[in-house]
Formats: structure tokens, sequence, C-alpha cells
């Protein structure tokens, strides 16, 4: 399995083979969501986010994840803004995202997930490190 980005030029031919895991990861907690399946469409074509895809040897989609960046004054976050699939939550994965990351200038990779992802994630370096709150006005 490998991990690849995918060109904005080629977001349309790729888009349907990555909707469906992209669209089953937001469903796992649709609650009060921040955004929709259309959103994330939206923002990845528009250049905001950028769409990974792993693909088999055979050159099947196994599985999607979308990325936006952060600039703060002491790091360049890249912060997991959906996953979604199989194969995409593990060591091996994880160090082909940290190149690609780093290669865009990241320093540091966040993300906000359910308690079963903050346990699988531990197996890939992440450390827990606050808890997010909210309140809708």
């Amino acid at each position: 399995m490998k991990l690849h980005y995918v060109d904005a030029n080629y977001i349309q031919q790729m888009w349907p083979a990555a909707e469906k895991y992209l669209a089953d990861a937001l469903e796992k907690d649709p609650g009060d969501a921040e955004y929709n399946i259309h959103h994330v469409r939206q923002f990845v074509v528009s250049g905001q986010w950028l769409l990974l895809v792993v693909v088999d040897d055979d050159g099947m989609v196994h599985g999607a994840a979308t990325v936006s960046f952060t600039n703060y004054p002491l790091h360049r976050v890249a912060f997991m803004t959906t996953t979604g699939g199989k194969f995409v939550a593990n060591p091996e994965m994880f160090e082909q995202f940290v190149e690609i990351v780093k290669r865009l200038g990241a320093t540091k990779v966040q993300a906000f997930c359910r308690e079963s992802m903050v346990r699988l994630l531990d197996k890939c370096g992440f450390k827990h490190r606050t808890n997010l709150v909210e309140v809708t006005l």
C-alpha cells in the first residue's frame, strides 16, 4: 500500500474513489459537525485542503484523507481533517504521510479524533494533548 498526494489538477478524476471513505468517516460521528462531504470536496477543489489516497499495487483506492495547514509562529501544523478507509491509520502509512507533509513545510501533525482513534494513533507516536469542549450558540 502506498499513500499518494493528489495534485489539484486530478481531484475531479480521483474524487469518486476517495469520496466514499471520507463520507464514511464523517458519518461515524455526525453529531453537530462543522462540515459535510460536500464541504470537504469544496475545500479540496479550492486548494485549501490536500487530498491523499491509499492505493494498492493494482491501483485500487483503499482509503483517503484530507489535510489542512495552519502557520503558527513556531510551527507549521498539518491538521488531519478527515480520514477513512482500510490501512490508513498505521505506522507505515503514517510514515508516508509524514514524508508528504514535511515536503510541504509541516513541522507538526495534529488531529481531533474519537477515543478509539486516540488509542489507534498512539501506535503512530501521537500523544493526547488536550480536550476540546464546545457549546453551540
